[in-house]
């Protein structure tokens, strides 16, 4: 398995204390440290969903306290996986639309949209209908979603196999492909993952995202739980602490 993102904590970031600041700036501060951001990860049965919970929260398949993962169905319920090293920040485990035990006519109602602060939508391998209906449902309830390719280093491995084989030609059509079925979505963003080596492809564009797009309130608790070490992250929490 490929490697994860490294992460080290900084003594004076992680404890959020600012000796000898004043009552109120300690406050603001201690508030963004103790936002909750819920972030629900949905798709269909067999999409990598839990694989991709785990390696955001920097963690292998067979670890402690890791999301199970396998060839069926895994999940029966909303489960929440909190980050290790940030409490407050929950991923949602989300069972897979469209089996037997969640039809897509019931699916939205039964997992209550209405709980999440936005969704991760993972989709492996070709797009489904499935895939659009999360998606256009997600954007009735006015909450914000980003799609997940998942599964893309067995694309890679799939093709190299062909004469004609161009690696940068396979990941523009998989991305256009995705792209032509959201568009009527109004073209929201489309990451390619590999959650078994995020050092490839889109992780590291992902988190950049996710963290300019959020309401400043909850930026700090993303930043601050990504796995992804980057001079534009550390300058980014820089600046909101200072506001």
């Amino acid at each position: 398995m490929g490697s994860r993102f490294s992460y080290k904590d900084e003594a004076t970031e992680e404890s959020g204390n600012l000796e000898g600041a004043p009552q109120e700036v300690q406050e603001t501060v201690d508030h963004l440290f103790n936002v909750s951001l819920h972030i629900a990860v949905i798709g269909e049965t067999g999409a990598g969903k839990s694989t991709f919970i785990n390696a955001f929260r920097g963690l292998e398949d067979d670890d402690e306290g890791a999301a199970k993962t396998g060839v069926n169905e895994t999940t029966a319920e909303p489960t929440p996986y909190n980050h290790p090293t940030m409490s407050n920040v929950t991923l949602w485990d989300l069972p897979g639309v469209g089996s037997l035990n969640f039809t897509a006519r019931t699916y939205v109602k039964e997992m209550q949209f209405e709980k999440y602060d936005f969704f991760f939508v993972v989709s492996s391998e070709r797009f489904r209908e499935n895939d659009i209906m999360l998606a256009k449902e997600i954007q009735k309830g006015n909450k914000r979603f980003y799609f997940i390719r998942s599964k893309v280093d067995n694309d890679i491995r799939g093709e190299e196999r062909k004469k004609t084989f161009d690696r940068e030609e396979t990941l523009s059509k998989i991305r256009r492909d995705c792209q032509e079925n959201l568009k009527e979505l109004g073209n929201p963003p489309v990451f390619l993952i590999s959650s078994c080596n995020l050092s490839e492809f889109d992780f590291e564009k992902l988190v950049s995202t996710l963290n300019s797009e959020l309401p400043q309130h909850k930026q700090y608790a993303l930043v601050r739980c990504s796995k992804c070490v980057c001079y534009c992250f550390k300058q980014t929490k820089n600046n909101i602490i200072k506001k």
